[in-house]
């Protein structure tokens, strides 16, 4: 096309879009809606609805479970629950030793069934070992957490899945076999399941073993009595030892526990605590010792935890901050998370009571009381009391826990009791 046909071919155009713009107007010289929706982008929607904006998801680790689920807790009825004014300081349990099992979870088919004679190795990981051992087998030895502890091993002998135990117990490791897959899965933890008799008292005292013990991802069924928990091989030999310690007819410690935040109403001035040997008769207190952080005292029940209200509430504002109960099977560490019974709103400090506790003569209980908060140990105490005498911690200031309040301070309040267990049979068990 030469320049002059061009020239022509422009200008026939602009007349046209010219003409058609002109037909649009009106004879105001405002535009017609035709003309306002010609001058519209084409791919603009003509609606009135609003667009729904697209956010890109945020991290989904930094997603969490809200907070009111969290704080449903099954235990809540029975661990949280404390009659102050009806306290029985011996309560008999009768109870079916039979009713104690402990079984580990998951498919676990047999071995091959074959002899094994002369096999040994030297300073060999227990991984390596049972992969060397099971190589002729044709099976696969798979591990998520080795490698495993090195063993050394010489001629050994016996069925083949005799000689596999042998080595994973040496190592302490367990294994599972698949028959179809032909593979020999082998790691640190396994799934049991602890099922008891139908007595609160000592679910709650295994419970408390349990979180003693290191392990906090556990889940109770309440209808059957039983407790799943994941555990490596020294923790399942000590459930073990437990079961076997209710052969006896144990005693199990049981602990009321009230936690307060002391505010003076004198932001200046500590707590005045020896107003106490004024406030009640001289003996009521027996003994008072010193920790690293705190002083633990021995009170007679002539100090109840009304009496102890009054006196403290002349001086400060109190703040309850958890109220509940544990147990401790005789010569056993329990824990007692004191967040499980906080009341709402009241931050808990992440703290915790362990206590290893023993009965001895005259119904003597020696108990070494240890606090631990989310960054370590706070204090401990060794002490030893009467039955019917109570504990009372005082003088853990609240700076401990992050808190900027001055000369407030958190007390702990404890009242031992004792649970004689009686093994027994249905039948007797039913006309008790």
């Amino acid at each position: 096309m030469n320049l002059r046909l061009k020239v022509k071919y422009i200008s026939l155009l602009s007349v046209i879009i010219f003409g058609l713009t002109a037909c649009l107007e009106k004879s105001d010289g405002s535009i017609t809606d035709a003309q306002a929706a010609w001058n519209m982008p084409f791919f603009a929607p003509q609606t009135n609805e609003a667009v729904p904006e697209f956010k890109e998801p945020g991290d989904p680790y930094m997603i969490r479970t809200t907070a009111g689920a969290n704080a449903l807790d099954l235990e809540t009825p029975l661990r949280c629950n404390v009659n102050w004014e009806t306290q029985q300081m011996v309560l008999s349990l009768p109870y079916i030793k039979s009713a104690f099992k402990l079984e580990r979870n998951g498919q676990n088919d047999p071995l091959p069934r074959f002899e094994v004679t002369g096999f040994s190795f030297d300073m060999m990981p227990a991984e390596r070992a049972i992969a060397k051992l099971t190589k002729d087998a044709e099976i696969r030895v798979s591990s998520s957490d080795g490698p495993y502890t090195s063993i050394s091993a010489q001629d050994l002998k016996g069925e083949f899945s005799e000689v596999i135990k042998m080595i994973a117990d040496s190592a302490g490791i367990y294994y599972s076999y698949s028959s179809k897959d032909k593979v020999l899965t082998l790691s640190r933890r396994a799934n049991m399941t602890l099922y008891t008799p139908p007595a609160r008292p000592i679910i709650l005292g295994l419970l408390d073993v349990i979180r003693g013990a290191g392990i906090t991802d556990i889940v109770t069924n309440w209808a059957d009595y039983s407790i799943t928990f994941d555990a490596d091989v020294e923790t399942k030999n000590k459930m073990v030892e437990l079961i076997n310690f209710f052969e006896n007819s144990p005693t199990l410690i049981a602990y009321d526990v009230s936690i307060f935040r002391l505010y003076p109403h004198n932001q200046s001035s500590d707590i005045e605590w020896k107003e106490m040997l004024n406030a009640f008769d001289f003996g009521s207190i027996t003994t008072a010792q010193t920790g690293v952080i705190g002083r633990i005292l021995t009170t007679t029940n002539d100090i109840s935890i009304d009496k102890l209200q009054q006196f403290v509430g002349n001086q400060a504002r109190i703040e309850t901050v958890s109220e509940g109960k544990f147990v401790v099977p005789n010569l056993w560490l329990a824990r007692f998370d004191i967040g499980k019974c906080s009341k709402p709103n009241i931050d808990s400090y992440g703290m915790s009571i362990l206590a290893k506790a023993s009965l001895e003569k005259g119904n003597e209980i020696f108990t070494d009381v240890t606090l631990e908060e989310t960054n370590g140990q706070v204090t401990n105490f060794k002490i030893r009391n009467k039955l019917g005498e109570n504990f009372l911690i005082i003088g853990l200031p609240n700076e401990l826990f992050g808190m900027t309040s001055p000369k407030s301070e958190t007390i702990i309040f404890m009242v031992p009791r004792l649970i004689r267990t009686l093994k027994t049979n249905e039948k007797i068990k039913n006309k008790i």
